[in-house]
């Protein structure tokens, strides 16, 4: 039944006729076309899809359509001044606010950020930041830590912002080319907004689940309730009578090509449907295909499948007890892998005595990506080909296994990445593809799917829960001789990227500590839990919170600081690691401890002075300081990792950059773009951007392991240098000369001008095309560069150079514990992180922010259970309200062999953020907490085990 409902949306009179009891957000989206109207949940729990309804913020996907009858609804598409906002001087106050703070990572929370900011500012144009608070408190973000978010909503606060601010400087898309000179050529380091920062205010950039192309099928996947189990289907026909808008059923038998994906060679053992049996919950058993009314009538109880549910293995214990079932026969005795670094002799260094030894056991659980943006995407057949527009992290990878699935060749799939509603590892594996993709191919018609948020947090990988025991031992004056680990991680049912954290973690799993003895082991073990995966930091994060456990022990039973205790033992140019290498250049450790130095003894001071006068006035809140450190190798362990990105100029003298590093929200186009601009020598304005189309690009690798600031920023690099040795070629510029001449674009034609000499204009018409990745482009000139970082492989104690840089970083946490109630809330961080060279110091800073944001989470509240809490209400991720201040201090120990020194922060942010937090709670009570997170029943268990030494 439908009716007939009239309504105001951004100030211009509407009328829909729709079911009365729609939601609002799918009216607003898929009827009216304003998708800047985000569904993260459907539930009322993430906020993205925040408008205004008679002036105030609420969340659209509760409001059935009827209700909004007669109201003004304000969605982020009427936020600006005028209608199809071309540049920053269109912008809103508050949206130029987001950009020039760098609220805006992945984009996908952004439109209900600003509704609900705008709402804020109308009731209360001068909020304190408790305000801020509690305005933006209904609405998640996972990518910023929020802080950048308060900070622009109190720049808005603060009164009008130029419209000649730096995004004036910026171009992205087909816009036109700024005038000759126009910017900066020196962009490295300037803290240019992001160059798609404006689809990302405006709403307009396109996620997965945005577009509905015309025809579209849609596909659900019908996902097991067991966590093991066989099955049976019967007969369809019924079910296709009942419902004639169902056009295809897909089964096991369906898939045209390969039914097992994975990451490794030796690991693709995930089907793109089950066939007879499955491994866990939520795994794919069938496909529905049909019109969108249609697939959504259809029940479970409808489906012919019968379950015979087996007893699954859900621990690790069970998994590896004697009589096991095996998952697979590639993992013998539940094995997936094992991984190992062995140097020296720990037995016989301890077997000397006079050493002090500290030991710990740490256990952590699964914990959810929690992205904002479900799993989406559509697909279509071209022919024979297919083409896939996807929320991804890796195209080339997603492009190969999607053509295995089809048994097509990897050039008979295209992949275009849509804008990524959040990533940090999870959109590294397959989601919708297979059943779309096949779906697309048999049908002939666009098949679109979207996953529900339930169905995101059954069916994704996950961190991997952890059980480790390590042990360290030092001499009485401090130094470390001995560390001994072992690592066993729950890799679920399929194995993911569960090589990848059992080979890095052992690598790591000394923390940034120069040792010479060290016995590292990990394995990864199936389980019939839901796949872990990858999620920022392969496995590194888990580890350190052990290490750092140690390192804080050890201190106090050698009466020594702990922040110098670390420094003493710091990594450093001319140390060598567990694996051997040794470290040439930028180790900034100790740079980021003696930065920290100060904060470490003003904050604990503090917390002393706090707790004398809490104890004499009898109440129960202790204070305490915590500090932790990490490294990360940056890029693939030991193991090829190469990236090519090109540039290209036609002969209208437009400059293209073709990068195929896919941005999730942490800003390599934007610094793709920045250190392309510097390699060439124009302004960053000068530069068109496609990115991560794979029948438009070259491949530069996934968006992971903190890697693409690195490697594809150095094949950046290269290709700016290339185009511009071309260019200077043509002018006869002598190489003595060439530091010096600049370039300008203009009129078809190539500026050089060179110090002394007239300059010399390149007529660009008359050079020959060249050949470019993209089909489409004729460049004239092409810039083209590839970086592989240098590594070697590990022998079987793990001896090598696993990679070719590493990062580093040291976090302080002031947090304060009721010793009554058993909460902890984190007071204060200080972050100091060497960062080789920071590029773009506001998106490096938002890089940190959110890294400590999710180490928070990881630390007192994050735990997946499957089953149980696969919604945003019962899985708890940080809100505004939880995030401390914040300061950050960049390190910039430059790496010689980085784009203009720089690194990645990406993951390095959030590793020593839990074992900071940790350290703080054992600071301020004396209990040390190993089984995360530490919830506020262990916080009080642990302290009623100390009971008696509590002050």
């Amino acid at each position: 039944m439908t009716a007939w409902i009239n309504l105001s949306v951004n100030g211009q009179p509407t009328e829909v006729e729709v079911d009365p009891m729609r939601r609002l957000a799918d009216v607003l989206r898929d009827d009216l076309g304003l998708t800047g109207t985000k569904i993260g949940c459907n539930a009322g729990d993430c906020g993205a899809c925040t408008v205004r309804i008679d002036g105030r913020q609420a969340c659209a996907c509760l409001v059935p359509i009827a209700q909004a009858a007669g109201t003004d609804v304000r969605t982020v598409e009427g936020l600006a001044p005028v209608a199809e906002p071309a540049g920053f001087a269109d912008l809103a106050s508050l949206q130029r606010a987001f950009l020039e703070a760098g609220a805006a990572q992945c984009g996908i929370c952004t439109p209900g950020m600003l509704m609900a900011a705008d709402d804020l500012l109308e009731r209360l144009p001068s909020p304190t930041e408790a305000e801020i608070h509690d305005g933006l408190g209904g609405v998640l973000c996972r990518c910023t830590g929020y802080r950048k978010i308060v900070e622009a909503v109190q720049a808005a606060a603060a009164g009008p912002l130029s419209a000649a601010g730096p995004l004036s400087a910026v171009v992205a898309g087909p816009g036109p080319l700024p005038k000759p000179g126009e910017g900066s050529v020196h962009a490295v380091g300037t803290r240019l907004p992001k160059v798609d920062g404006l689809e990302l205010v405006t709403g307009t950039a396109a996620f997965g689940a945005d577009p509905r192309p015309d025809g579209m099928l849609v596909v659900r996947a019908v996902r097991s309730p067991h966590a093991r189990a066989r099955f049976t289907i019967g007969d369809l026909g019924p079910l296709r009578e009942k419902h004639p808008g169902l056009v295809l059923v897909l089964t096991a038998a369906d898939i045209p090509g390969q039914n097992r994906y994975g990451i490794y060679a030796t690991g693709k053992d995930q089907p793109a449907l089950a066939d007879g049996e499955v491994r866990h919950r939520g795994e794919a058993i069938l496909g529905l295909v049909g019109e969108e009314a249609a697939i959504e009538a259809i029940t479970d109880d409808e489906l012919p499948i019968t379950w015979e549910p087996l007893p699954p293995h859900l621990r690790i214990d069970e998994a590896l007890a004697v009589d096991a079932h095996q998952l697979h026969g590639h993992a013998p005795a539940n094995v997936l892998i094992s991984g190992r670094v062995a140097r020296g002799d720990v037995d016989a260094v301890r077997a000397d005595g006079g050493l002090i030894t500290a030991e710990v056991d740490v256990e952590t659980t699964f914990v959810e990506h929690a992205y904002i943006e479900p799993e989406a995407g559509h697909a279509r057949r071209v022919g024979d080909r297919i083409e896939l527009f996807v929320s991804t992290q890796t195209p080339y990878m997603d492009r190969d296994e999607t053509a295995l699935i089809l048994g097509l060749r990897p050039d008979q799939v295209r992949i275009i990445p849509s804008a990524v509603g959040g990533g940090f590892g999870g959109k590294l594996d397959l989601s919708v593809h297979p059943l779309i993709a096949t779906a697309a191919w048999l049908t002939g018609r666009p098949v679109r799917a979207v996953w529900t948020r339930p169905e995101s947090m059954a069916a994704s990988p996950k961190r991997h829960p952890a059980r480790i025991h390590a042990s360290a031992s030092a001499t009485p004056d401090g130094a470390l001789v001995s560390f001994r680990f072992h690592g066993d991680f729950d890799t679920g049912a399929y194995a993911s990227w569960g090589p990848t954290v059992a080979n890095r973690v052992p690598v790591h799993a000394t923390g940034p500590y120069e040792v010479l003895n060290v016995l590292a082991t990990t394995r990864a073990i199936h389980t019939n839990n839901p796949p872990a995966g990858a999620f920022r930091g392969f496995g590194v994060p888990q580890a350190a919170i052990a290490h750092e456990a140690l390192m804080d022990d050890l201190a106090a039973r050698l009466g020594i600081d702990s922040l110098e205790f670390r420094h003493r033992n710091a990594i450093h140019a001319g140390s060598r690691t567990a694996t051997s290498q040794l470290i040439r250049a930028s180790a900034g450790l100790r740079g980021c401890l003696e930065a920290l130095r100060p904060q470490w003894a003003g904050l604990r001071r503090d917390a002393l002075d706090f707790n004398a006068v809490a104890a004499m006035q009898r109440r129960p809140l202790r204070r305490g300081v915590g500090i932790g450190a990490m490294w990360y190798g940056i890029g693939n362990t030991s193991m090829t990792n190469p990236s090519t990105i090109e540039l290209g100029l036609d002969r209208e003298a437009v400059l293209t950059l073709y990068s195929g590093a896919v941005d999730i929200g942490q800003g390599a186009s934007t610094v793709m773009v920045q250190i392309a601009a510097d390699a060439l020598g124009v302004p960053p304005a000068a530069m068109r951007l496609v990115s991560g189309d794979t029948d438009r690009t070259a491949d530069a690798g996934k968006s992971s392991a903190s890697r693409q600031t690195f490697v594809s920023g150095n094949a950046a690099r290269l290709a700016g240098e290339d185009l511009r040795r071309q260019l200077l070629r043509l002018a006869e510029v002598e190489d003595a000369a060439a530091d010096l001449a600049t370039l300008e674009f203009a009129a078809g034609r190539a500026i050089v001008t060179e110090s002394g000499r007239p300059s010399v204009a390149i007529d660009l018409a008359e050079l020959p095309a060249v050949r470019a990745t993209d089909p489409g482009a004729t460049p004239v000139l092409l810039g083209h560069g590839t970086y592989d970082p240098k590594t070697t492989p590990l022998d079987s104690d793990g001896q090598g150079d696993p990679y070719e840089t590493y990062a580093f970083g040291a976090q302080l946490a002031l947090v304060e514990v009721d010793t009554e109630l058993g909460t902890v809330k984190v007071l204060r961080i200080v972050a100091a992180h060497d960062v080789g060279r920071a590029i773009n110091p506001t998106q490096v800073e938002g890089q940190i922010h959110g890294g400590i944001a999710q180490g928070l989470g990881l630390a007192l509240m994050e735990a997946y259970v499957p089953g149980r809490t696969e919604n945003l209400h019962d899985y708890l991720i940080p809100t505004v309200g939880d995030i401390p201040e914040i300061e950050c201090l960049l390190i910039e120990d430059a790496e010689p062999s980085g784009p203009y020194g720089a690194k990645g922060v990406g993951e390095p942010a959030l590793v020593p953020t839990a074992p900071a937090i940790l350290g703080g709670i054992h600071d301020a009570t004396g209990a040390r907490i190993t089984t995360l997170p530490a919830t506020p029943d262990r916080v009080l268990a642990a302290i009623h085990a100390l009971a008696p030494a509590l002050p």
